[in-house]
């Protein structure tokens, strides 16, 4: 599976943007996908993540409410709406793709997926 992010950019504290993520292959929907984060310094944190079916969700407490995952298996798309983004969410995006969802705390684990995208440069402005 290879995954390719888009969307990022320059927004102003306040904004919204929204990051797709493409997944190339026929078993897409056979994959839990989510987002990870990374800032300038600052360890890979976890963000967002969604099941197979898109059933089941999990969020980092610092996106919950402003941070929706998405994903549409006809498409092989997953998405993240990210709206009221701060200063502090400025990081490189990066889409990943792993099998299972056994539970939110295997959702926050990199160790969890095996495919890992790019990434895309997200910057908020204050």
């Amino acid at each position: 599976v290879q995954l390719q992010a888009s969307g990022g950019g320059l927004v102003q504290a306040g904004g919204s943007l929204r990051l797709s993520c493409a997944a190339s292959g026929r078993t897409f929907s056979s994959y839990s996908m989510g987002w990870f984060r990374q800032a300038p310094g600052k360890e890979r944190e976890f963000v967002a993540a969604i099941s197979d079916s898109g059933g089941k969700k999990n969020y980092a407490d610092v996106v919950m409410g402003r941070f929706t995952i998405s994903r549409d298996n006809a498409k092989n798309t997953v998405y993240l709406q990210m709206n009221s983004l701060k200063p502090e969410d400025t990081a490189v995006y990066y889409c990943v793709a792993g099998p299972g969802y056994q539970n939110a705390y295997y959702t926050i684990q990199p160790g969890s997926y095996i495919y890992w995208g790019r990434g895309t440069q997200v910057t908020v402005s204050s």
